[in-house]
């Protein structure tokens, strides 16, 4: 199973992603699980679970250089969700890019 955690200034404006990501997650092979947390929740959520990828809302874009600094050393990548993905509510682009980089 992939996990792949979205962060967002409160962890509520990713939750309609989230849906639209595991609905698309069904034209995938594997297993998926997808939830959102708050962008200050992020160091403890990898602490506590096995992360594939995290995904920064465009709106906390400048938590970027900071969390990749943690995150790159334990392997885990980091990738801003692209703005006009995040504005549409894609979960089929965001998925696809998503496993491009886990695999």
């Amino acid at each position: 199973m992939k996990t792949i955690l979205l962060a967002c200034a409160a962890g509520m404006s990713t939750s309609m992603l989230v849906q639209r990501m595991e609905k698309a997650s069904q034209n995938f092979e594997g297993e998926f699980k997808i939830y959102a947390v708050s962008v200050a929740e992020v160091e403890r959520e990898i602490e506590q679970n096995t992360i594939d990828i995290v995904l920064l809302g465009p709106q906390v874009r400048y938590e970027e250089g900071k969390l990749k600094a943690k995150l790159e050393p334990i392997g885990i990548p980091l990738r801003v969700i692209d703005m006009s993905d995040y504005g549409l509510m894609d979960g089929q682009a965001v998925m696809e890019k998503a496993i491009e980089i886990i695999g």
